[in-house]
Order: C-alpha cells, then structure tokens, then sequence
C-alpha cells in the first residue's frame, strides 16, 4: 500500500507535484553532466545513453516495483514496467514535437541505436512468451525470468562491443549536432562532476519513489484497478526522468543519446522483472499476470518497431516538422491505452 493511502488529499497531490519537479531539474542536469562525461572520458553517446541515462533514469521504477513486489502486488510491478516500455518510447515523440526541425529518426545517424531498439523487442518478446506458457519456479525466481536475466546481460555486453567496434556506419549522413550551452566540463574536477552526477541520480531515485506511490494514491482514489493503473499512471510518473533527460539532450543536440537514453531505459525496464521475481513471496511473477500484460508489452513491441523502421529508412517525411513515424507512435500509443483501459 502507498505510504500516501492515509494523509489527506492535499498532502499527496503537493508531494507529487514537488516531486515531479525535482524528478524534471535532476534529469535535466542529468543530461548535462552525461554529456560532459561522453566528452570528459571520451565514452559513446550510445553507451553512454543505455549505461548511465537508462540504468540512472530505471532507478524509480525498480524502486517502485520492488515495493509493490515485495508487497504482493504482482499485476502493479509488472504491468509498470511493461506500461513503461511504451510510455518511454513514446517520450521520443515528445522530442521530436520539441526540436520541430525534421524527424528525429532522421537524425540519429548511429546503427548502435538501431540494435538496442531490436533488442528491446527481443527482450519484451520473451516476456510475453513467458507470460503465455507458464513458468516454474526455480531458486527464487522462475526459470524463464532467469533466462530472461541471462539475456540481458547479453544484450548490454553486446551494445558495449558495437559502440567499440561497429560492423557498420551510416554514409553521407551529419552526426548529431551540438549546441553551444552551459559545460560542465569548464566548471568541475573529474571528481566533481562524477559526484554531482552521482547526487543527480540519487535525487532522481528518491523523489521518483515520492513521485510514484503518491501518484499511485491519488489513481487509487479514482477507482481504476492495479493493472491499468500500473501500466498508465505509474509508468507515466515513473517516466519523467526519461521525458526531462531526452528533451535535455535533445536541446543540447545529442539525438543519439536522446534515443539511446529510452531503448537503454527500456532493456532496464525489462532486466528488472527479474528482480521483481525475487522479491516476489509467491512462485513465479509471469504467472501472476495474463491478457492484460501481454498486450501491454505488444503495444510496447509496435512503437518501438515502428521507430526501428524510421532509423532503417532514413528518409521520414517530415509534417510540421514533426516526423509521420512520430505521428503514428503517438497515434498507437493512445489507441493502446484506450484498449488497455477495456481489460483493467
């Protein structure tokens, strides 16, 4: 239960919107001091997208769904972070309605990005294969999500090869703009800037822990039921440090570490089922969800597709500045969560 549930309804609504606030100034920074670190240590954008922005900006949700986990509430941990994987995706959308130039598909010339959108799908897929077949527990966990753990780590030691040695590289293509801004890298010591970044996160874990469970308060006050509410309004809240980090680095013209920010966020996302499994006191989590799980993590798998098209192609057409495929996740996404909001 939310540690919000009992104080009165003005008290919750004030630490929400506190903590959203605080969630939106440090992933801002956030960005920023990723971005000094990249030119700093001379790391990627990729990885340095799905090991710093993804794995700091999962922070609210592994505490999130670890609480619920651990309470017994198997339908809110994993339909957030499956709800999650689609709502963060959908975050691009929203950068690419911010820079209002051309697609951002368009400018992200790095196949490195193209891999973890892959992935991620690969990943989600056998989340849901897991959820239809069933699974047997096995050392505090299931065995599916073991192997699911398994893959994950694959899958990160595999974007960390490419970023050292791609197969292959974008030709006649610009590489991620910058644009001149307030640098870090001028005012900070390597030791500082790594201590501030660490402060960053910590702000980001904690108040998105406030942010969460007193958004989960107030949808609980609205009568919706554990599994839309997970999969929407956690995933929504617990989505805000995605949203500030990509515009920030959006702004700051990294549109690879924008994008690899939320397919990093989203392999996260999908690690962390495994987690939940443990902490989870009764057998397997996969088994504990249905129908409502798995087309939520459909709806995750066809936006994050669709863009995974629009980075192959490379030549979206542009309407009002806003690429068509942004139009189209954006389109999807609503339409899924209205039939989602049909099976809570």
């Amino acid at each position: 239960m939310s540690p919000f549930a009992d104080l009165p309804l003005w008290i919750t609504v004030a630490a929400f919107i506190l903590a959203a606030d605080a969630v939106w100034v440090a992933g801002t920074r956030l960005s920023r001091y990723a971005d000094a670190i990249a030119r700093e240590f001379g790391i990627g954008q990729a990885v340095l997208g799905v090991i710093l922005l993804g794995g700091v900006t999962s922070l609210p949700e592994i505490a999130v769904t670890g609480t619920a986990a651990l309470g017994g509430n198997a339908a809110l941990a994993v339909n957030n972070l499956l709800g999650g994987f689609a709502m963060q995706v959908t975050v691009l959308a929203l950068a690419d309605m911010a820079i209002r130039k051309s697609a951002l598909t368009e400018a992200v010339p790095d196949p490195i990005v193209l891999l973890q959108g892959v992935l991620g799908i690969i990943l989600v897929a056998g989340t849901l294969a897991g959820i239809g077949v069933g699974d047997i527990a096995f050392a505090g966990a299931g065995l599916w999500t073991w192997g699911l753990a398994a893959l994950f780590v694959y899958c990160i030691r595999m974007v960390a090869r490419a970023e050292d040695n791609p197969a292959w590289k974008v030709i006649g293509e610009p590489p991620s703009s910058e644009i001149e801004t307030d640098d870090p890298k001028r005012d900070l010591s390597r030791a500082q800037l790594l201590g501030a970044t660490g402060l960053a996160a910590l702000a980001i874990l904690v108040m998105g822990y406030v942010l969460s469970t007193s958004g989960e308060a107030l949808a609980e006050r609205t009568g919706l039921g554990d599994s839309f509410f997970g999969a929407v309004f956690v995933a929504i809240s617990t989505s805000l440090p995605e949203i500030s980090t990509v515009l920030a680095a959006v702004r700051l013209g990294r549109y690879v570490m924008a994008a690899s920010d939320i397919f990093g966020t989203n392999l996260f996302d999908i690690g962390v089922i495994f987690l939940v499994d443990l902490a989870y006191p009764g057998g397997a989590v996969l088994n504990e969800v249905g129908m409502f799980s798995i087309v939520a993590g459909l709806i995750g798998i066809l936006v994050t597709a669709i863009y995974v098209a629009g980075l192959i192609e490379r030549r979206d057409p542009a309407l009002f500045g806003i690429g068509l495929d942004t139009y189209l996740v954006a389109a999807t996404y609503l339409g899924g969560i209205a039939l989602l909001f049909t099976l809570r």
